[in-house]
């Protein structure tokens, strides 16, 4: 019996073929999972679904050439690179039937570009055994639980120490924006490092609390070399400390990057990164009708005299002033009204950007109750 030399090529090369890894394959796959867990109605679906979706997932990120997948078609999974290329992490989470969230991700590291040996390091929600924030370094299997949108590096005593900014939806009341720290030991990754600076006091990681009807931004800004964020304060004065009532109060405070650690900068000013037009609308005053132009958007600076309010004795900083904080300076310098002629109003308002010792700050909101068992 004759073979075709052709027949046992094509043969070869379909079994080579079969081999090998498919991204194309992978992806579509795993967004099929990743669409059914999200369409699931109970929990009990989402579990089901999302048991599958994970096992693949993790599957896929053993393979060698990891780093080049870009995941595009799953657009509810959160991928986020550090600029030096050494970093990835695979997050997502799983909506409750009461609103809380289940977390899920992976972090993979190399030591350089050139490592053909690539960490694949999952983090285990533990959550329900934790304080709601904490403050203590923590392994990999013993996890709080959030989204992270952003990493940062940060360069000390030859080691890299990776900053990450993350989302957690809480409760049905709050949610909570947070800023911790990747440190890679052996084959393991441990969270929290000492590099926040606020006054007296050091963190190893942030948490910023906030109702759920409110908006909290927190980014990196690379050219200031700082994360700025909103400054937030309760609704009204009788909910200090419960931080299911904090909003953003129209300032901004930033950790700017000094050396080697994170160092609070209060009171500074948030700049567009570049010139942007801005759309104005004006009316015919002979026919009513409203026409609208472009024009360049102008930046009023909010330091110039005259600006602010009569109670208010916020000074702005701007990113590149020399000052570390002029809250203090403005306290003593704004004019004191007499105790008796002062509303609650008045009372609050001049005390709405000093944080007393005795209450709760928006920076370090400490927090000792439990989330709900997962």
């Amino acid at each position: 019996m004759k073979i075709s030399f052709g027949l046992i090529l094509a043969s070869f090369i379909s079994l080579q073929s079969w081999g090998q890894f498919d991204v194309y394959s992978r992806e579509n796959e795993l967004a099929s999972l990743l669409d059914s867990m999200r369409a699931a109605k109970d929990n009990a679906g989402k579990e089901q679904w999302n048991k599958q979706f994970k096992k693949l997932v993790d599957q896929t990120l053993h393979e060698p050439t990891v780093f080049d997948i870009t995941f595009t078609k799953l657009r509810t999974l959160g991928v986020i690179d550090s600029p030096d290329k050494l970093v990835r992490i695979v997050n997502w989470n799983v909506e409750q039937d009461d609103g809380t969230q289940k977390y899920y991700a992976y972090v993979i590291h190399r030591n350089s570009l050139k490592d053909t040996k690539i960490k694949v390091i999952e983090l285990i929600d533990k959550s329900f055994l934790l304080t709601a924030k904490p403050e203590e370094t923590l392994e990999s299997d013993m996890w709080y639980g959030a989204l992270y949108y952003q990493i940062i590096p940060v360069e000390k005593a030859n080691k890299t120490y990776y900053t990450v900014l993350g989302w957690d939806g809480g409760t049905r009341m709050s949610n909570t924006k947070l800023i911790d720290v990747l440190v890679f030991s052996g084959n393991g990754v441990k969270l929290g490092y000492p590099l926040f600076k606020s006054g007296a006091t050091t963190a190893k990681r942030l948490f910023f609390e906030h109702s759920e009807r409110s908006v909290m931004s927190l980014k990196y800004e690379p050219e200031y070399k700082r994360i700025i964020f909103d400054h937030l304060m309760p609704e009204t004065p009788t909910m200090v400390g419960f931080y299911e009532f904090y909003v953003p109060d129209m300032s901004y405070d930033a950790f700017v990057l000094d050396g080697n650690r994170w160092v609070l900068k209060e009171d500074v000013i948030g700049v567009n990164k570049k010139d942007v037009n801005v759309s104005v609308a004006s009316v015919d005053d002979r026919n009513g009708d409203v026409s609208t132009t472009s024009a360049p958007g102008k930046w009023i600076d909010p330091t110039g005299e005259g600006k602010g309010s009569a109670n208010d004795v916020h000074v702005a900083v701007l990113p590149d002033s020399d000052a570390t904080n002029t809250t203090e300076d403005a306290k003593t310098a704004a004019v004191k009204k007499d105790k008796k002629e002062m509303t609650a109003l008045d009372i609050y308002n001049s005390k709405k950007h000093h944080k007393r010792e005795k209450e709760p700050g928006s920076t370090l909101n400490p927090g000792k109750k439990k989330k709900p068992g997962k």
